[in-house]
């Protein structure tokens, strides 16, 4: 496994990010609030975290929901998978909606996220008259399925 080195500024109170375990691929973003957050039901809300990252070029940050604060709270990403692309230098912000019945409360330093370090490749179109034909073909939305 390699690692990569990526300037980050931490303005918050909390720890960096980091990886939960071994295995994980995401690491845990938490919020950086003044005073908790109260989320109505099916109210979103833009979250600071304080971090300010300089994302080599190449890569991506991908912002994806956790598991746990999905089916415990009923609270999850938008625009999820959310891209930071490696020119932003701004502060990461999450965007976060309760989709509960209840009012659901963040917390400063509450773990609202998860942030993937993915590198990218770059597309080149190049036009054609044809593409190559498949079994799947034009066949969509359910179409590989029997039920």
């Amino acid at each position: 496994m390699s690692f990569i080195k990526v300037n980050i500024i931490n303005t918050s109170t909390n720890p960096l990010p980091e990886y939960a375990t071994k295995g994980s691929s995401g690491m845990d973003i938490r919020a950086y609030l003044e005073a908790p957050k109260t989320l109505k039901p099916f109210e979103r809300v833009l979250i600071p975290t304080g971090l300010f990252v300089e994302i080599p070029d190449g890569y991506e940050i991908q912002i994806r929901p956790r598991s746990g604060l999905a089916i415990k709270q009923g609270i999850t990403c938008l625009n999820s998978p959310g891209t930071i692309d490696a020119d932003y230098r701004g502060e990461i912000k999450i965007i976060l909606i309760n989709l509960s019945q209840e009012e659901q409360i963040i917390q400063s330093g509450d773990r609202i996220a998860q942030m993937v370090f993915q590198s990218i490749d770059k597309v080149k179109w190049q036009t054609v008259e044809f593409v190559t034909e498949t079994e799947r073909n034009q066949g969509g939305f359910g179409h590989t399925g029997t039920h």
